[in-house]
């Protein structure tokens, strides 16, 4: 399931260029449906936390999957540039509420090794955002932007189905069983949920407006439309090497210190980004910025659900999302704005390094002054 969850939040990026072909939507509109997904994907997930409380996680990710059947089947079946944005905010809805539910539920059946086992889940998931640029572009083959949607309603209906058997038939944990106080876990562990809602809410809203319109910056720069999918593809693909590995080593390594690597890396690609010329050295700038961010997710949740008590973790992790996603969601719709204003790329990029760099500045030196938090409270 969690590989249709992912590709319904990033399978936009491929269809951006084919939708404006068939609808005549502006740079703005497109961002702005990017964006909604991922507004989507933030509006859920504090209401998640607290349905959390009150129902067991097996239940809300099934109710993740219906939903997102039905977001997807209209979305796929809508023309009208207003209604798509309706639809891209409704599937986004259901990558809110299985990522919260998901995620710690995973966390909680292996609680010896969190960091494998959500590194494993999140290959999962990018091995869909790996497709994607596939997947479109063998479905405009065979008929049009829609087809991709339509696909991929009947997979998510179908494997909601063999979700609610499986789980059914399955002996799940009972941690989740003293979580039942939304607020009281929130104001206990505010101090780390508050450090990861600013390093990988900024860094995202970066990655969001980046990865939304690669295709549409490497246009710019005289590539075909196909070689831009095959180079978004190659970011994407950089993920699943990265989830893997990253998750094992947020096991072993300290959790802040590791993150503070990562976006120091990340922000490093970001301002190199406007002197890459030529195809191979896209390749190797998407390889690396793929493996980079893609790192930064399993490290995050493996510094969150890895140490926070089971009293704490499925609302604490809750928060945590909402207040990411709110951060995150702009990227597109900010890069898309400043597009229609006839803001150069290279420009927009300079200044969102800028601002990356100003994060790590800032998280340096609260690093080192002992004020960022190594775990969870206790």
């Amino acid at each position: 399931m969690v590989f249709l969850i992912n590709l319904a939040r990033v399978v936009f990026a491929p269809l951006i260029e084919p939708i404006r072909a068939a609808t005549g939507a502006s740079d703005a509109t497109l961002g702005l449906l990017a964006t909604l997904v991922w507004v989507g994907s933030a509006v859920p997930r504090l209401p998640t936390g607290y349905l959390l409380t009150r129902f067991d996680r097996s239940t809300v990710v099934l109710a993740s999957g219906v939903v997102l059947t039905l977001g997807t089947a209209f979305t796929a079946l809508v023309t009208d540039p207003t209604l798509l944005l309706v639809g891209a905010f409704l599937m986004g809805l259901a990558s809110g509420g299985y990522i919260i539910a998901g995620n710690t539920l995973v966390s909680e059946l292996y609680p010896a090794s969190p960091g494998k086992a959500l590194g494993r889940h999140g290959v999962a998931a990018q091995l869909a955002a790996v497709g994607a640029p596939a997947l479109v572009s063998a479905a405009l083959l065979v008929g049009d932007w829609q087809t991709t949607l339509r696909a991929m309603a009947v997979a998510a209906g179908l494997t909601a189905v063999v979700f609610a058997v499986v789980a059914r038939r399955s002996d799940l944990p009972e941690a989740g069983t003293e979580d039942r106080n939304l607020v009281r876990a929130i104001r206990s562990q505010w101090r780390i949920v508050l450090t990861t809602v600013v390093v990988l809410g900024v860094t995202t809203f970066v990655w969001n407006g980046l990865f939304n319109f690669y295709v549409t910056y490497l246009k710019t720069l005289g590539f075909a439309e196909g070689t831009g999918r095959l180079l978004l593809q190659v970011i994407f693909g950089a993920g699943v090497p990265a989830f893997y590995v990253s998750g094992r080593l947020a096991d072993r390594l300290p959790g802040i210190q590791y993150l503070l690597v990562l976006v120091t890396a990340f922000t490093c690609c970001i301002l190199v980004l406007p002197a890459v010329r030529g195809f191979w050295a896209f390749v190797a700038f998407s390889a690396v910025t793929g493996y980079v961010i893609h790192s930064v997710f399993p490290a995050v949740d493996t510094y969150l659900l890895g140490t926070l008590p089971d009293r704490h973790r499925a609302s604490a992790y809750a928060a945590y999302g909402a207040g990411m996603m709110v951060l995150q969601a702009p990227g597109s719709l900010v890069v898309g704005v400043l597009r229609s204003r006839q803001v150069p790329f290279p420009v927009i990029f300079e200044w969102m390094g800028g601002g990356l760099v100003a994060l790590v500045v800032v998280l340096l030196a609260l690093h080192v002054g002992g004020r960022l938090p190594q775990t969870a409270e206790a």
